[in-house]
């Protein structure tokens, strides 16, 4: 994890103090902002692999923040919530989040999530069967480029949506469960993960498909779990 860069975001300057120590023990140098503002600022300034981004800030919140983010670069975004609630989450998730971790934290587990998707940014594409062109009737994935394509038009998706749709596409007609879409894309574990996984199905189709509604590429078999369309 060396020579990598995470972006702390949060108006308590302890928890970004805190959340320093235990990535610089793991090798990760770390850039602080107090706010969404300074955080954009600070992305002009360095190469960021990483965002750790509190949803609740004074002047520019978590959630705009992601939106002017996600305008322009697809880092990794972890947001910190302090509260539990579902739709917390999901919201989050919704905007372009890839993760979230819930205040009051545990270190360890922020720093295996740290890791995790530094991991997956840095690696980007390298399921097994090299790089490949692959298309689905007007989706196109091009793993050397790390890009998907539909309708013609480039999709600009997440690191994570862009691994469930390599795995999904490089398997096609395959169906994956949600508990095998989370444990190969997340490398973790699966722990009450449907909604995560339905989110960013969710936000998948809304980008590569005409009518999200009724989708051409990205279906759900019921009970089972999802594939991508032959």
């Amino acid at each position: 994890m060396s020579n990598s860069f995470v972006l702390v975001v949060d108006d308590e300057k302890e928890i970004r103090d805190a959340i320093e120590i235990y990535l610089k023990n793991e090798g990760i140098t770390v850039i602080k902002a107090k706010d969404g503002i300074e955080a954009i600022e600070k992305l002009k300034e360095h190469e960021i692999h990483l965002i750790i981004l509190d949803i609740m800030m004074p002047r520019l919140d978590g959630i705009s923040t992601t939106f002017k983010i996600r305008e322009e670069k697809n880092i990794p975004i972890i947001m910190l919530s302090a509260k539990s609630e579902d739709t917390d989450k999901i919201l989050g998730l919704q905007v372009g989040a890839d993760d979230y971790v819930t205040k009051p934290f545990n270190p360890l587990e922020l720093i295996a999530r740290v890791k995790s998707h530094l991991r997956r940014y840095i690696s980007l594409g390298t399921y097994e069967g090299g790089n490949k062109v692959i298309d689905l009737n007007g989706l196109t994935l091009d793993q050397s480029a790390k890009e998907v394509t539909a309708h013609g038009e480039v999709v600009k998706l997440t690191p994570i949506e862009y691994k469930i749709v390599e795995l999904l596409m490089t398997n096609a007609g395959r169906v994956f469960s949600i508990n095998d879409i989370y444990e190969r894309v997340w490398k973790e574990p699966n722990f009450n993960a449907e909604n995560t996984v339905a989110v960013h199905i969710r936000k998948i189709r809304e980008k590569i498909e005409i009518d999200p509604k009724n989708p051409r590429y990205l279906k759900v078999v019921w009970g089972i779990g999802y594939k991508m369309e032959k």
